[in-house]
Formats: structure tokens, sequence, C-alpha cells
């Protein structure tokens, strides 16, 4: 059974690397607009645990006991696809990360071990009654990515279930059930442009065994992760908030690692997403990408500063990041 006491113990078991050594910075040029920038992903993982581990897990599991139903959605059609992917992603746990996870498997009797957290639970193997959660859900309470299952049936793509506690401002409660070119659709150009098409061609040819990776990206005001449309009134206030003098320390670049692995028993796909954010005083401890970060802003399109939330403070970023190079040794070439 889980321990009935989940307390977080020390994390200086893993690695303390700084956050702008490893921080995964999405811009490969000095110009930003929606493209289909995926690329194979070497090594074929989808796990990454950063040190934000313990206070991340204990936000998701607060957010999924306070808002489950904001949180969490899945079809009952969706049950044998989650336990493929709690195999995956258990068996990638375990191998990756022997120090921290262990599975031991009797046939269909399995015991999975968080050491980090010092849980254990014993279930059997497709039998979602004896799991607390449905599979999906519960193996996303172990993991810093938000996971989402799209279903692949009729010649489409179907969001069929998902673990979203991390969204930027969209809602796995109001998007299940659509299909891709249908929860893609408020992104501008997107659609009319063919590239939504493009792109979900690319992924219906998908073959299991290569999976693959892209870099998405936003600006948030504070270090907020789950800035979902539903709390709007509590996140989106702080907007307001921003300055040319505060918005070093206010402003955050959003980083989502997105993930996406061929199912092969389901067919289905597997979309993650670990979320990453970093100040923009942080980020100036990387010249080239502080000056970058620079160039990208004044070049992109407002179309695209409105759909990502941020053009009503666009400017005074702008201007923050003009009289930060301006006062530093940092000189834009």
């Amino acid at each position: 059974m889980m321990n009935s006491n989940p307390m977080f113990i020390n994390n200086e078991k893993i690695p303390n690397i700084p956050l702008i050594d490893r921080f995964p910075f999405p811009f490969k040029g000095d110009s930003y607009r929606y493209s289909n920038n995926s690329e194979a992903l070497d090594p074929p993982f989808l796990l990454v645990i950063t040190p934000e581990y313990f206070e991340e897990i204990k936000l998701k599991r607060q957010i999924l006991h306070n808002k489950k139903k904001q949180a969490y959605q899945s079809f009952a059609h969706s049950l044998e696809a989650q336990w493929g992917i709690l195999e995956m992603i258990i068996n990638e746990m375990t191998s990756l990360y022997p120090n921290y996870f262990h599975v031991e498997k009797n046939e269909s009797h399995w015991t999975f071990f968080n050491y980090l957290l010092e849980e254990e639970q014993s279930f059997i193997f497709g039998d979602s009654s004896s799991l607390p959660f449905e599979p999906l859900d519960f193996i996303g309470r172990h993991i810093q990515e938000d996971l989402v299952y799209i279903a692949q049936r009729d010649g489409d793509l179907y969001m069929d279930a998902g673990q979203l506690c991390f969204p930027a401002n969209w809602s796995i409660a109001f998007n299940l059930g659509m299909t891709y070119t249908e929860f893609h659709s408020p992104v501008p150009h997107f659609s009319d442009s063919g590239l939504a098409e493009k792109v979900r061609n690319f992924l219906l040819r998908m073959e299991a065994g290569k999976p693959w990776t892209r870099l998405n990206w936003t600006l948030t005001v504070e270090p907020i992760l789950d800035t979902f449309p539903e709390t709007f009134d509590e996140w989106g206030v702080k907007k307001d908030k921003v300055t040319s003098k505060n918005a070093g320390e206010l402003i955050h670049l959003r980083t989502e690692d997105q993930r996406l692995f061929r199912l092969p028993r389901s067919n289905g796909i597997l979309f993650s997403i670990h979320t990453h954010l970093i100040s923009l005083e942080e980020l100036s401890k990387n010249e080239e990408w502080f000056i970058r970060f620079y160039k990208v802003l004044n070049d992109l399109p407002d179309y695209i500063a409105q759909y990502k939330g941020f053009i009503s403070y666009k400017d005074k970023i702008i201007h923050y990041l003009d009289k930060t190079m301006k006062t530093t040794e940092g000189v834009i070439k």
C-alpha cells in the first residue's frame, strides 16, 4: 500500500545544478515564428528529474486534491492505453534512476517504490481497482511532467485523457475529446497557414520507438506553474504589476519541454510536458541568451505576443532588457 506519511525527504539526493546551467533555452535564432520545430528525441527518454522535484510533486498533488476536475480528465475507453503509459514510465524510471525508483514484478503483481518520497504501492497490473487513482493519474503523481494521451482512430487524433497540473492557460477539462486541429484552433495563423494540417499529418505518421521533442515558450508573471484559464482571476491580474523596473524579478521565461511517443499497444501518442521557469534576472547570467531573447522580443509580431498573453507588458520588458544591457558589459553587436 502507499505509505500513509508522504513526507518529502532530504532533496540533497538530487544534484543541485544551477538553473542557468540546465535551463532549456528555446531560441536558436534571433527571430521566432510558429513552425514545426520538432526534432528526433535523443536519447529517447521522457523523464528529467530536477532539483525542483519535491516542490513540484507537492504542488501537483495539492492541485489534484483541490482541483481534480481541472487537472485530470479521461474517458473510460482510455484505460488500456493508460496501463501502457504506466508501464512505459515505470520501466524508464527504474532503469534511468535506480537510486530513486524501483519496481518488483511477480507476473501481474507489481510493487512500485519511490525512494525519494519514501512511498511504495502494490497493485495488479491491468486492474484499475488495485490502484488509488487511474493509471495515468497515479504515475503522473510521481514525475514532474504533465501527461496527455492522444488517441489515433478513424484517421484523426483525439485528446482522450490527461493529467495537466501546470498548463500555460489551457484546460484539459475543456479540451478533452477534441481533435488535434480543434484544440489548436486558438493558435493564430497556425490553422490558416496550413501548418496545423502539416503537423497533424506528421504526428499521424509517427513510428513507435522514434520519439520527437520540441520546445515551446511563453512568459509568466511570477514563477507560477499552474496558470489555468479557470483561475485567470488569480494570476492574470498580476500582469498589471509589471513595470520596466521590476520586470527582471517578476517576468519569467517559461519553457515547455514537450515530448511525443508513439505507444505500440494502443497506437496512440503520449504527449509529455516538462515546464521550466527562469526569471529575466537569472537569465541575464548568460549574456548570449539574454541578448538573443532581447532580439526575439523586438522582432516578435504583436499577434504572437497577444496569443501568449504578454502584449500588455511587452514594451516594459523590452525597456528593461535594453536598460539592463546598457548598464552591464553585455552590448548587442
